[in-house]
């Protein structure tokens, strides 16, 4: 089973307010809430793994970012 937490991700980034992202946050755990023990123990693993993914993803721009303006200065 794979999960598709990037559409989660970025319907939240891209939510028009608070409250529509509180909406899928809920529909998230709705989901959650949902599965077999099985079924969840995969969903926190591969949770684990898009949240990692994407903090890797997040710490790498950042740093092409900041050695961009470090060397434009």
């Amino acid at each position: 089973m794979i999960f598709d937490f990037k559409s989660f991700h970025l319907r939240s980034i891209h939510a028009d307010s608070e409250q529509e992202r509180k909406l899928i946050n809920v529909e998230l755990k709705n989901l959650y809430d949902s599965l077999t023990p099985d079924e969840k123990q995969i969903f926190n693993l591969e949770l684990q793994k898009f949240l990692m993914t994407e903090v890797g993803r997040l710490g790498s721009d950042y740093e092409a970012i900041k050695n961009q303006q470090v060397s434009t200065k």
